[in-house]
């Protein structure tokens, strides 16, 4: 499979399912060794607005892998920094407009991507993604999001592929999405990106968090439809024990409460009140043998126990290692490559 080349992957409902399936496909083919050629000559820009490990390291040595060179900014490090509203008198830190830096960068690239996290201030705003949205609006070559406000589609097929490997077809198993505790308010762009892809598996897709931590309900409506047409379903639940019970994957994930967004000092009681929310043996014990998944960074002690995430079923390595297959199956069918 390639994608027409003015395509860009801002988010996983930008994919059908046969494309998720084939895209899968190709990341398990260069696994196995398979070798192409498909940026030979050519070079992908990287703007990352915000501090990246995986991200950075698994899109650039797609990039070499696939013959190109990765260009990597870093905005108010080695870049001027960049405004992205319109209609605003620049006379202070920012240097460079979010236009002009799209379409510079897309007369150097073939191929573009952008990192660029939530303000965590506005719920609307960060909702409308603004910053994907500019860069994309200006770029005149593809853009690859690598996370936004509320999207982390190149985390959310590496996610699925590891579901595939682990659970084979996951219709019927049960999944299950855990809020955990994280000192800080973090965004929902893994775990509403996770929802969405485990929804479209078929499977029994459960949301534990506690309450007051609901996801945006627009990301649940969705979840909620994508699993009726998929065969599967979507449960919320303030029963984290209930939640464990039986269940074939837990992926843990901490985020920011939206009944008090851009509020936190008054979330912060709410939010160290649940500090026992942390996936550690005994949650795990109530499981069907679960695998353990996180994006990664995580906190050690705090998000999950060393016993589980150092176990024999924690899967977060081979998540971060199929970061790289899958960027190497985004990257080379926005090339023109097939699958």
């Amino acid at each position: 499979m390639s994608f027409e080349s003015s395509r860009d992957l801002a988010t996983l409902s930008d994919l059908s399912d046969a494309e998720i399936e084939s895209l899968l496909d190709s990341a398990a083919s260069f696994r196995d060794g398979r070798r192409a050629s498909t940026l030979d000559g050519k070079s992908v820009g990287f703007l990352f607005l915000n501090p990246s490990l995986r991200t950075r390291s698994s899109l650039e040595a797609a990039t070499a892998r696939l013959g190109g060179y990765p260009v990597v900014l870093s905005p108010g490090k080695d870049a001027w920094r960049i405004e992205t509203r319109d209609g605003v008198v620049m006379d202070g830190d920012a240097a460079e407009h979010i236009r002009e830096a799209a379409g510079v960068l897309a007369r150097h690239h073939a191929i573009l991507g952008l990192r660029c996290f939530p303000s965590m201030e506005d719920a609307a705003e960060d909702a409308a993604d603004p910053v994907l949205t500019a860069f994309r609006e200006f770029s005149t070559v593809p853009v690859v999001n690598m996370e936004s406000a509320r999207w982390h589609p190149l985390q959310a097929l590496a996610d699925r592929m590891t579901m595939r490997d682990d659970l084979g077809d996951a219709a019927g198993k049960t999944v299950v999405l855990s809020w955990a505790y994280h000192p800080s308010p973090l965004p929902t762009a893994v775990p509403e990106s996770f929802l969405e892809t485990a929804a479209r598996t078929g499977a029994r897709v459960v949301v534990a968090h506690p309450e007051g931590f609901d996801l945006p309900l627009d990301a649940i409506s969705a979840a909620h439809a994508t699993a009726d047409a998929c065969g599967g379903s979507v449960e919320i639940t303030h029963d984290r024990d209930a939640a464990f019970a039986g269940a074939d994957l837990v992926y843990a994930k901490s985020w920011a409460s939206h009944r008090w967004y851009g509020r936190f000092d008054q979330e912060q009681p709410i939010r160290q009140a649940n500090r026992h929310w942390i996936v550690n043996e005994s949650m795990m014990a109530r499981t069907n043998d679960a695998a353990f998944l996180h994006c990664l960074p995580v906190r050690r002690g705090v998000i999950v126990s060393d016993a589980v995430i150092d176990g024999p079923r924690s899967l977060v390595l081979d998540q971060a290692e199929n970061r790289l297959w899958t960027a190497l199956a985004v990257l080379h069918a926005l090339a023109g490559g097939d699958a």
